[in-house]
């Protein structure tokens, strides 16, 4: 029989080693595993994460597959078709939402890969608008003249969207629509989940 401080020794080293989900307690208490271990549970936000990304599949351990890349316009009609094939409320992410699961306090920043194993930090797709066009009136006879109807602004909200980088948690509202970015959906909490 070992003597108590060996026993000791190899327990406190033991637990050393398992991975940390959240050095903040209160941190920790926001996130949880749903009973099946596919999703994440945010229980602050009320939201659902997979653990893969778009693309790739749980096997019960870890994603395995290759990400799907879309471009913004496939992106939200996926979510979509998932919510109407589903009956789940499925949908692109805010690019607030995605920055809540980069963990900061990860050397280096990103996702925390217990929870997200093997998910890609690059940039990803979020539903961010730009919502800052200058409200100007486009029939006053100045603006008109002048060419200033505000549709610098409007036309770039056309062609670039809200993305998220999941190494860092930079958020950007110039990337272009038509860019092939990985897609992370979210949804409502399953029934019954974080009970």
């Amino acid at each position: 029989m070992k003597p108590l401080s060996q026993l000791f020794a190899a327990l406190t080293c033991a637990l050393t080693s398992l991975p940390v989900l959240a050095t903040d307690s209160t941190a920790a208490q926001d996130w949880s595993l749903s009973a099946d271990g596919a999703y994440v549970l945010d229980v602050r936000a009320g939201l659902a994460w997979p653990r893969c990304v778009e693309g790739m599949q749980w096997t019960g351990k870890t994603c395995t597959g290759k990400p799907l890349l879309l471009d913004r316009a496939e992106a939200t009609t996926l979510a979509t078709d998932r919510w109407k094939a589903e009956g789940v409320g499925w949908r692109l992410p805010r690019a607030a939402e995605l920055q809540r699961l980069v963990d900061k306090s990860l050397s280096p920043p990103g996702l925390n890969p217990i929870l997200f194993p093997a998910a890609p930090g690059q940039w990803h797709w979020s539903s961010t608008s730009n919502v800052s066009a200058p409200s100007v009136n486009p029939y006053t006879y100045g603006n008109i003249a002048q060419g200033r109807a505000g549709d610098g602004v409007r036309q770039a909200a056309m062609i670039n969207g809200w993305a998220v980088n999941l190494s860092t948690g930079e958020a950007r509202g110039d990337a272009a629509r038509a860019s092939k970015l990985p897609v992370r959906l979210v949804r409502p909490p399953p029934v019954g989940a974080g009970k």
